[in-house]
């Protein structure tokens, strides 16, 4: 039976920018394999898939959630996880007053909308400092840090300038040596209303630069807090596609807002897998 499925540009509101997400809504959990070789045709930094949970007066709008790049299964992920929410609204599979709600590797995450603009409820995921970073960390950027962190997922490279985050041109090959899914780097904004830019590489995860990474700003809200005194921050990542997230730091749980654009709807085959 053929699968929905759609292309949905995340952190932007107009089309070909942002972060480029493949939403599949499936009728019934599907192995691994399936998941994975579906999102390694789509080769977009991820592919999300859907599965309604059974209704209950408790969970009538509770979906599973599983994100996959083109080579792995991946715990967390803001961009297809707005990508999702978005399809789900925009095809009547959720009303639009409704919250949607998914179960994942990282938890319980919701997303609601405000306006024009959809909330995710995500995990804080503050770094903590490294005082001896790897060298080949510095050398594969290219650029010396002024400082490094990092967290379960990702180092957190912090740069002198909004200029030098924009110049980097990393030794992917020697980056995906690092023992992590990522990098992130990052710097205060140059120009209003953006208070810090920032850029991901994740090679090792089979993306060599995400154009905008919600997770990442689970780390860099926390990080941004504590230097800017703020608990509100606007952000925009710098990659050549741009995008816009806003961040607000909530204790524990970090708020992403972004807007969503479709580009592309049809349907999966669904072909058998050996």
């Amino acid at each position: 039976m053929p699968l929905p499925l759609y292309q949905v540009d995340a952190f932007t509101d107009r089309p070909f920018a942002g972060n480029p997400a493949a939403v599949c809504l499936l009728p019934a959990p599907r192995e691994a394999a399936f998941l994975q070789a579906v999102a390694r045709e789509m080769n977009l930094a991820e592919t999300a898939f859907l599965v309604r949970r059974p209704a209950s007066a408790d969970n009538a709008d509770d979906w599973d959630l599983r994100w996959f790049t083109p080579t792995v299964e991946v715990a967390l992920c803001g961009h297809a996880t707005l990508a999702s929410a978005h399809i789900l609204w925009q095809t009547g599979a959720l009303g639009a007053s409704r919250m949607a709600r998914f179960h994942t590797q990282s938890g319980l995450l919701t997303a609601e909308q405000r306006g024009d603009w959809i909330v995710l409820d995500f995990p804080a995921e503050p770094p903590e400092a490294v005082p001896d970073p790897p060298p080949v960390l510095a050398q594969a950027l290219g650029a010396e840090p002024l400082w490094v962190g990092r967290n379960r997922f990702d180092y957190l490279v912090e740069l002198p300038s909004e200029a030098a985050v924009r110049a980097l041109a990393p030794d992917l090959r020697s980056l995906k040596t690092l023992p992590v899914r990522g990098v992130i780097a990052t710097a205060p904004a140059e120009q209003p209303p953006f208070d810090f830019v920032s850029r991901f590489f994740a090679p090792a995860a089979g993306v060599d630069e995400d154009p905008v990474t919600g997770s990442a700003h689970c780390c860099l809200g926390p990080f941004w807090r504590d230097r800017l005194g703020q608990d509100d921050l606007l952000a925009r990542q710098v990659s050549e596609r741009g995008g816009t997230v806003r961040v607000g730091v909530r204790g524990r749980r970090v708020e992403l807002g972004g807007q969503a654009v479709t580009v592309l709807t049809g349907e999966l085959a669904d072909p058998a897998l050996d």
